[in-house]
């Protein structure tokens, strides 16, 4: 089956399940679909493996025996877990009940998921029809030849309905999914063929499935990366094991949901790449509380925006040769308030920043703010085939990339992708990767001192616009400029609601303390 055709039936497969959702919201909707296709994939794996022991041993006896299966990696699944015997009662009034007698006896005999599975199906909001026919939509998956099912099929289909389902939450959304776009780009950009990965606010786990995809397009193994994560939310948690567990992808995303900043469960983790994408400006993360906290070696972050602490809980993180690749809000790269500007200028002298790219607005279904990417590098030395980098940081302005999808949604292209992580990896010098060259109104490398005579700002259409040859007619061509002043215009736009934020809530504790 071509792309097309993929793309088609996921399309009618999520047609289909949005009309059952009835009025159900779809920040509830997506745990009740998503259950049952992971419950499916399951099952569709327990059978594939026991038809292949009654195929290898010509026998029954064994085929009951737990054992025989954890050792081919394939979680064992209890008779009444089974989906042949869900889809022989799908139209029964007790389906609710029977979904969540079939996690909890997954849960129980697979320590592996043991409170990542979701057990409500019987509650009194959710129609036991809807719930039967949701068990005969779901049980068409996975149908079709061996190849075809070979093709990770669930798992795509998991994927999709996750950006779905993101975007029909809108700004909620944000809080367990990345745009595929983003979260690729920062993947291609970082290259973590072998290590140590790490998310500390991993959401639904993109970013780790995605590096193992990376890796699998480039000839590694599952064995060469090794991936840690933590997530705050408890239901996006249960997500992120599931989405992992329907690949096979082994993990540690800590025995239970946990705030990062303020419980860490991997303190003593140095990661070799730190891939992340933390929740833009959050003005209520109790930074109060940690004041004193040994992280904060460039400073101490405000109490009313969290995201240089979440920068500097990244550099705590990294190995000796580690590099992130996190996004953020697009103040973080020019903002002087509350101490962040000299927390900025102490990240550049410090020689950890690598690459800063400016991103094109609209690519997150969560906010509206523009963004942008920080790559940071624990060692800018040069090792092997790299060369040495110190006291320089590259600028990549991406404004002018990218596709509109919808009418408020734009997304980079693969174009767009290779195009950005081949100008990195070619200015780090990589092995194969070309050499580089300054692109006018693309890219530019700029030294420390430079940024130091502009005040320590890391807005790449500063220094690319800077370093840009005048172009006959007098500037720069209109594809290029109009996004870019679109895209300012944003920024402005979201720091003064930014700003008249703060000053509001200074306002109201004013009032509260008088």
């Amino acid at each position: 089956m071509g792309n097309r055709g993929e793309l088609s039936f996921e399309d009618t497969l999520w047609e289909t399940a949005d009309k059952l959702r009835n009025n159900l919201d779809a920040a509830e909707y997506k745990h009740v679909i998503l259950g049952l296709v992971f419950l499916k994939h399951i099952g569709d794996a327990f059978e594939e493996h026991r038809a292949r022991l009654l195929a290898e041993e010509g026998r029954r006896e064994g085929l009951e025996e737990p054992l025989a299966y954890r050792k081919a990696r394939v979680f064992w699944v209890p008779r009444q877990a089974r989906w042949e015997s869900l889809a022989r009662h799908a139209r029964q009034p007790d389906i609710g009940k029977r979904v969540d007698a079939a996690m909890a006896a997954l849960e129980l005999d697979n320590p592996a998921l043991r409170g990542a599975l979701p057990k409500d199906y019987a509650r009194p909001t959710l129609d036991p029809g809807r719930v039967g026919e949701l068990v005969g939509l779901v049980g068409t998956l996975g149908l079709g030849e061996p190849e075809q099912r070979g093709r990770d099929l669930l798992g795509r289909v998991y994927e999709y309905f996750l950006a779905k389902f993101a975007r029909a939450e809108g700004k909620n959304g944000g809080q367990f999914y990345t745009p595929k776009s983003v979260v690729k780009l920062l993947v291609e950009m970082l290259a973590p063929y072998q290590g140590r990965v790490f998310d500390p606010c991993c959401g639904s786990g993109g970013m780790f499935v995605q590096s193992e995809r990376f890796l699998e397009e480039h000839g590694g193994h599952k064995g060469d990366i090794s991936l840690y994560g933590q997530e705050s939310n408890p239901t996006t948690w249960r997500l992120a094991r599931m989405n992992l567990a329907i690949r096979g992808i082994d993990h540690d995303l800590g025995p239970e949901p946990a705030d990062s900043l303020h419980r860490d469960l991997h303190p003593d983790l140095k990661a070799d790449f730190i891939l992340a994408n933390p929740p833009f400006n959050v003005s209520d993360w109790g930074g109060e509380r940690l004041r004193e906290d040994a992280r904060w070696k460039y400073g101490v972050p405000p109490s009313g925006n969290a995201n240089f602490a979440w920068v500097q809980h990244f550099v705590h993180h990294l190995s000796p040769q580690g590099v992130a690749g996190f996004v953020l809000a697009n103040g973080s790269m020019s903002s002087t308030q509350a101490g962040e500007g000299e927390i900025r200028q102490a990240l550049i002298e410090a020689d950890l920043v690598d690459c800063m790219v400016a991103l094109p607005g609209q690519l997150f279904y969560a906010t509206q703010i523009p963004a942008c990417v920080w790559i940071l590098a624990r060692d800018k030395g040069g090792h092997g085939q790299r060369r040495a980098r110190t006291g320089e940081v590259l600028f990549i302005d991406a404004r002018g990339l990218g596709s509109r999808v919808d009418r408020s949604h734009r997304e980079l292209t693969e174009a767009d992708l290779r195009r950005v992580a081949a100008t990195y990896h070619a200015w780090r010098g990589d092995l194969g990767a070309g050499r580089y060259e300054d692109t006018p109104g693309l890219c530019r490398a700029v030294t420390r001192e430079e940024i130091a005579a502009y005040g320590y700002t890391l807005t790449p259409g500063r220094y690319v616009s800077e370093g840009a040859l005048v172009q006959e007619g007098g500037g720069e061509p209109f594809s290029v400029v109009m996004p870019r002043l679109v895209s300012e215009l944003e920024h402005h736009v979201a720091e003064t609601h930014r700003l008249e934020q703060e000053i509001r809530e200074s306002l109201r504790r004013l009032v509260h303390e008088g």
